[in-house]
């Protein structure tokens, strides 16, 4: 693993055996024994350059996240102490991760210099054993996973708004129904009925289907439509504060409103966590305790 990963670092055979400190055929034979033991061809060689395959990538990010736990390991070890060494890889919700968690993800990066961080902004949720994700974000209902361990940090309440000039021209919703009326601004469909989350007189929730104008993958963008005066969003609380004390969105549908979302850490089940993973989550859940820290406070699961 280590030749074959100083190989593609370095662009060359000739080039990873001189930091290796090996000859350039004796890592070449490696790259091919490993490729023999695996059955794939992880690189395309040409007299110019090497290439890696698409399961060369998969096999790469792979290896990198094993030897850098490794070198987190024997330093943990050689310290005598627990230290964040190496690259975390993060999954969150693009807002809310651009808001709420990057900020105390740079608290940390500064405090711990040998921590790195790659993170994936995205509202798709993603496969975290087969897209190698060390830790996610995930707001709304889990799933069963046995491969999983999640860590609830709290929720997110959704407000059903729009701005006083849409207001003006359409007036505002009297019932849940006219949802089918009205234009509606939505996060990206993953099923394809859309519908919004309502509370129902009893307190319980349920699904409104709802008219769509615009659908955006990106809960900024959706906001920026609502204030632009281009119909009804629901939004969580956390992103449209300032907007609803300043008068610049108006709350519809109150009664209706308050559906509750969970917000989740979740990351691969695992006997050893790495030092960089527990100071990350250990992190967030007790900043997610602070006021204002965007998870409205909920019932805290186990880890």
């Amino acid at each position: 693993m280590t030749e074959f990963v100083a190989t593609v670092r370095l662009g060359s055979f000739a080039a990873a055996a001189r930091e290796l400190g090996v000859t350039g055929s004796a890592v070449g034979k490696s790259v091919t024994r490993l490729e023999a033991r695996l059955g794939t061809k992880l690189l395309h060689r040409t007299t110019r350059r090497l290439t890696l395959t698409g399961e060369g990538q998969v096999y790469l990010d792979a290896c990198q996240r094993i030897l850098d736990d490794l070198d987190g390991t024997e330093l943990a070890m050689a310290s005598g102490r627990d230290t964040p060494v190496g690259t975390l890889h993060l999954n969150l919700p693009a807002a809310f991760g651009r808001r709420h968690v990057m900020p105390i993800l740079l608290e940390l990066t500064a405090q711990y210099r040998h921590l790195d961080l790659s993170v994936m902004f995205t509202e798709r949720t993603a496969n975290v054993i087969e897209e190698g994700i060390d830790l996610a974000v995930r707001i709304g209902t889990l799933g069963n996973d046995a491969d999983l361990t999640a860590r609830r940090l709290g929720t997110q309440r959704l407000l059903i708004c729009a701005s006083p000039d849409y207001l003006a021209r359409h007036g505002a919703p009297r019932s849940p129904e006219e949802l089918t009326q009205r234009d509606c601004i939505i996060g990206w469909r993953r099923v394809p009925r859309p519908v919004w989350l309502l509370k129902d007189k009893a307190g319980g929730e349920v699904a409104q289907e709802v008219k769509v104008r615009h659908e955006f993958s990106d809960g900024e963008a959706i906001l920026a439509a609502a204030l632009a005066g281009e119909g009804l969003a629901q939004l969580p609380d956390w992103l449209i504060g300032k907007e609803l004390a300043s008068g610049a969105l108006v709350p519809v549908l109150e009664e209706c409103a308050g559906a509750e979302m969970p917000i989740h850490l979740v990351w691969p089940s695992s006997r050893y966590e790495q030092p960089r993973l527990r100071i990350v989550i250990d992190a967030l859940a007790a900043a997610a305790q602070l006021p204002g820290s965007g998870f409205t406070p909920g019932s805290r699961a186990r880890a």
